[in-house]
């Protein structure tokens, strides 16, 4: 399977951030919570869920803009991203900095310690902003692709609002989103959700222990009317279930370098599969191979073209 060439369609795809983030990487070996730790290498990436999505779709030759809200005063770094990667910017700029996240990797212990700031608070006036940009990217824009947290001052039904107004204009949306503005925005029926299992147990208000209760949870998602419903499970993969087919791609072992970015590059080669026209076990192979080689790497990056093709060719596809 080649999975990095353009897709034999390509319709303008946007992407949607509200609380994005620097993250700021240190590797520290035998990390030890309250003692003095020694970093041995450190990393700095724009980063937030649409704008990680953004990275890997524009490193798969698609046409990308990305929104959202950002701080003016330490702008530069995301605009140089935009720059080299070839996205388009139309962020809304407010006064602030967007927040640092802290991301702590631990080689020796198998470890990932994650410290997340709370973000920037937009006004209403800034947000008032936002809908007029993402209006102004309706003509020209085919898909929508909402995801990440909700600034505090942000209603969590903001996505129900979005998605409504978005599929009324004929767009196809996806959401990656959690707690409550996932869960007020399922009603809206977007194209497709891709929660974990910690965040769709929580919608639920339930545990899903086996395989059984996530495939009959996806199900009934489906029938409420989104089209693809993809349930991520950590190391065990993740299910892809829409109305006619359900599927568990189990990725191989591999060596993790860092989670950052792995549901985004998930969601990224979903949408890639799509837009070829792949089928569902093809769509799930080839998001699994992109999450892959987002573990493999630090920041929203993928890995040479014939990494990411090994990958895929060692992601096992089952039929439930």
């Amino acid at each position: 399977m080649t999975v990095t060439q353009p897709a034999m369609i390509q319709p303008a795809i946007a992407t949607l951030t509200l609380n994005p983030a620097i993250d700021h990487t240190a590797t520290i070996a035998e990390f030890q919570a309250g003692e003095v730790n020694r970093v041995t290498g450190e990393q700095v990436d724009p980063g937030g869920k649409g704008i990680n999505v953004a990275s890997f779709l524009a490193e798969a030759g698609l046409t990308v803009t990305a929104t959202g809200i950002l701080g003016r005063d330490n702008a530069g770094i995301f605009a140089d991203l935009f720059d080299r990667k070839g996205i388009q910017n139309q962020f809304v700029m407010i006064p602030g900095r967007t927040r640092t996240n802290i991301k702590i990797i631990d080689s020796v212990q198998n470890q990932v310690t994650d410290i997340n700031f709370p973000g920037l608070t937009p006004s209403a006036s800034a947000i008032d902003q936002l809908y007029g940009t993402i209006a102004t990217l309706v003509p020209t824009h085919d898909w929508f692709i909402l995801s990440g947290s909700l600034p505090a001052t942000v209603a969590p039904s903001i996505y129900y609002d979005w998605i409504k107004f978005l599929k009324a204009q004929g767009k196809t949306v996806i959401l990656d989103a959690s707690g409550a503005s996932l869960q007020q925005a399922i009603p809206t029926a977007p194209f497709a959700i891709k929660p974990n299992l910690e965040e769709l147990q929580e919608v639920l208000g339930r545990s899903l222990p086996t395989l059984g209760d996530r495939l009959a949870a996806t199900q009934s998602l489906v029938s409420q009317g989104i089209s693809t419903v993809i349930l991520s499970l950590g190391a065990e993969g993740a299910l892809f279930v829409d109305a006619s087919t359900a599927i568990w791609a189990c990725p191989p072992a591999i060596e993790v370098v860092s989670t950052v970015g792995a549901g985004d590059a998930m969601v990224s080669g979903f949408v890639v599969g799509q837009l070829r026209g792949l089928q569902l076990s093809d769509c799930a192979r080839l998001a699994t191979a992109f999450s892959m080689g987002a573990l493999s790497q630090i920041g929203a990056r993928l890995p040479p073209k014939e990494v990411l093709e090994s990958f895929a060719e060692r992601v096992e596809v089952k039929i439930l």
